[in-house]
């Protein structure tokens, strides 16, 4: 079988130059790059050599004839002149892709129909027989296109594109194709890597075609080796003699390959429901001794080679609609980049991702960049060496790189001791000083009990002297300002000055900028208030808490998103939630239930009625590397209960006093609603399990007939650190568990 064919190549566009070197490498002669594919010349054991080997291509196209034309009739009459019976039984079938426009052809339709009435005209015969259309599974696949007033016709032996392997039957939620896959991580070095006996991980692994891919290639498995429908399968141009003899060989380097030591192929999914279908993927590509898939979240990611070898981390995180919204991605990228340095030392590391603006913020340098196409949406490639001298860090990523933060620094200042008040005090008034001796009383006390518990956020005075009415709470290296409303017997303008004698003393005390003083004024009131936006400057910070990372906004809110007095109830949580499944009511801003997720939760629930609170959540979730496994639904949470038949292990509710949102059907009364609002939230509780029930309404009695129906216990000192242990009332607590 010596005729040369010419050959087409199809590809995703952007893989054009690796496909160059593949089919130059599997015998394509001449071959040259054009957009989308690559053209060659080759004889039929090459092509088919093509169609079994290559890892990159979608078509395998054999050009039949090229011809001038003008006009549909031109064209038809290029078709017929063929001689069919060479290629498709008179009642076989076909089907026929048209691609171009031009020469009188303005609808690629009516092109193809052109072409299909060329065929099945020159093999009608006079019995009637002739071939028909089976656009699915067709003995013969005609491929046209015009091109400059040429028409190309072409065979495509592929027949459904190559990238379909046959193995993966099921996927994610934002697959890449096998081919795209396979391209990355050629551009990632790999197929020398795995030579060389290095592992590969993927930290977000979906349905594994990362493994797949990979592990085909360290095992020299042609990828195209189990496919058992072909588009040349039933052409009678075929011989399958020569077919059988380039399979076998594929067969004997395959089971060479797999009978060598396995490479050290993992993947890890948070998603669980991932896990069973990516197992079947690699099980159907026959790759079951050689990769491993674990259900786990970033958060815990680290790979540990059985002989300690480096190799190629690679991953396409989300950057769309996977996930959430941007803000929560830019925290999942930054956490991949700080799990990276932290597991990964000395390994390669290749992310794919649609937003490389969210690259950037990995705190590595790519040392290499690589753009491709994911279908019309436009990627890079960002390839790493995780070492040491590479970092950069998130906020420091623009400026000089020889700027590093000391070790065992944490964003936030934790536990820190401000600078002592500056020589400034004698401007303030004698009701200043009062003030800010009191702060520095406070300061020398809960500073050196924050520092000993590496608490970064804390209360340090609230209303301790009645005519200094206000809240100060320190956030690192910020303060928070919240001003009461004074009662009425006070006179208006007094109180305006105690303000002012106030926010004088705070900067010059903690010895911050005042820049780094937020203030609001806040009124105690019920209904939902405390909920609505006051600004809209949109800025976070980031504070840590008990291993923890955790988002505030100190501008835009009357609450910051983290209510401090709570602090031991998370903590608590965090300690009793291994391998239980938390759910948390009026969730918030979810600090809860990501210290359930870091304490080892088997699953968490999260409810709320405000999308703006439940995004914010997503943040703080995503801040620390925990996923879409945590549930966050958007409802009235006394509705959701009814309806919900989940059962937990533990469960926390927090609700506001009041709530009159207008997507209620009712007001939310604490008082009058908390023993419907326990009775249902109890019916999900799961045997042996706990609920803890908490609100900060200072007249709350908790209802009698609660006592009687379940085994309760009032926790609420148990539930105060020192910096809230003057003020009591803050907030009440109760643990309940079934009788």
């Amino acid at each position: 079988m010596s005729d040369r064919y010419e050959i087409f190549l199809t590809c995703p566009k952007s893989l054009e130059g690796l496909l160059l070197d593949e089919a130059g490498s599997l015998g394509l002669e001449d071959a040259r790059e054009q957009t989308a594919a690559v053209r060659g010349f080759a004889d039929l054991e090459t092509a088919y050599r093509l169609c079994l080997w290559s890892r990159l291509a979608n078509r395998v196209l054999l050009v039949l004839k090229r011809f001038p034309t003008q006009d549909a009739e031109s064209l038809y009459q290029g078709v017929r002149e063929v001689d069919w019976a060479d290629h498709l039984e008179p009642d076989g079938s076909l089907a026929v892709e048209f691609s171009g426009l031009g020469s009188g052809i303005d609808n690629t339709h009516f092109g193809a129909l052109k072409v299909k009435d060329a065929i099945v005209d020159a093999l009608r015969t006079a019995e009637g027989l002739r071939p028909s259309v089976e656009k699915l599974d067709p003995d013969l696949r005609v491929h046209l296109r015009l091109e400059r007033g040429e028409a190309i016709l072409s065979l495509d032996l592929s027949g459904h594109s190559l990238h379909q392997r046959g193995y993966r039957l099921q996927q994610g939620a934002a697959p890449l194709k096998e081919n795209l896959a396979a391209a990355i991580l050629i551009r990632a070095g790999w197929p020398k890597l795995a030579a060389e006996g290095g592992a590969l991980a993927d930290p977000m692994c979906g349905v594994g075609t990362f493994l797949v891919e990979a592990g085909m290639i360290a095992a020299d498995m042609a990828p195209n080796l189990k496919r058992e429908k072909w588009g040349f399968s039933n052409w009678l141009g075929h011989v399958p003699a020569l077919w059988s003899r380039l399979h076998e060989e594929a067969e004997a380097r395959a089971r060479i390959g797999l009978a060598r030591t396995p490479a050290w192929i993992r993947g890890y999914e948070a998603d669980p429901r991932l896990i069973q279908p990516g197992r079947n993927n690699i099980e159907r590509a026959g790759l079951s001794a050689w990769i491993k898939l674990y259900q786990g979240e970033l958060a815990t990611f680290e790979p540990r080679p059985d002989q300690n070898q480096k190799g190629l981390v690679v991953c396409n995180p989300p950057y769309g609609e996977r996930l959430g919204d941007e803000a929560s991605l830019l925290y999942l990228y930054q956490h991949l980049g700080e799990r990276l340095r932290q597991a990964c030392l000395g390994w390669q590391a290749a992310v794919f991702t649609g937003a490389p603006e969210l690259g950037k913020r990995m705190g590595l340098r790519s040392h290499k960049q690589y753009a491709f196409w994911n279908g019309a949406l436009p990627c890079k490639l960002l390839l790493f060496k995780v070492q040491l001298e590479q970092f950069v860090t998130g906020e420091r990523r623009e400026r000089d790189a020889g700027e590093r933060e000391a070790p065992g620094e944490e964003q936030g200042g934790q536990g820190r001791e401000p600078k002592p008040a500056v020589a400034q005090a004698a401007r303030l008034t004698e009701g200043g000083q009062m003030f800010a001796n009191r702060l520095q009383k406070n300061l020398r006390q809960l500073g050196k009990w924050a520092r000993r518990e590496g608490v970064s956020c804390y209360r340090l005075y609230d209303a301790d002297m009645p005519e200094y009415a206000l809240a100060v709470d320190l956030y690192g290296d910020w303060v928070h300002v919240q001003e009461y409303a004074p009662p009425r017997s006070i006179d208006p303008e007094k109180a305006q000055a105690r303000w002012l004698d106030a926010l004088a003393a705070i900067p010059q005390t903690l010895g911050v900028d005042p820049a780094r003083v937020a203030i609001k004024r806040r009124e105690r009131q019920s209904g939902t208030r405390q909920y609505e936006r006051q600004g809209a400057q949109g800025q976070f910070l980031e504070v840590r808490e008990g291993g923890v990372k955790l988002l505030v906004n100190l501008t835009d809110y009357l609450d910051t998103g983290l209510f401090l007095d709570h602090r031991p109830m998370r903590l608590r949580i965090q300690r009793e939630a291994a391998g239980k499944r938390f759910l948390n009511l009026f969730c918030y801003t979810a600090t809860a239930t990501v210290h359930a997720a870091k304490g080892g939760a088997r699953a968490t629930t999260s409810v709320d009625l405000s999308k703006t609170y439940l995004d914010w959540a997503r943040r703080n979730l995503a801040l620390n590397g925990f996923s879409d496994k945590q549930r966050l639904e958007q409802g009235d949470v006394m509705a959701w209960l009814a309806e919900d038949r989940g059962e937990y292990d533990l469960i926390f509710i927090d609700p506001p006093t009041f709530s009159n949102s207008k997507r209620l059907d009712d007001v939310f009364d604490v008082q009058r609603d908390h023993v419907r609002l326990l009775d249902l939230a109890m019916a999900r509780l799961a045997p042996g399990g706990v609920l803890y029930f908490s609100n900060n309404f200072r007249k709350f009695q908790l209802d009698e007939g609660i006592s009687t129906r379940y085994a309760v216990a009032e926790i609420s000192a148990e539930t105060l650190d020192p910096d809230f242990a003057r003020n009591p009332r803050i907030h009440r607590a109760w643990r309940l568990s079934a009788v």
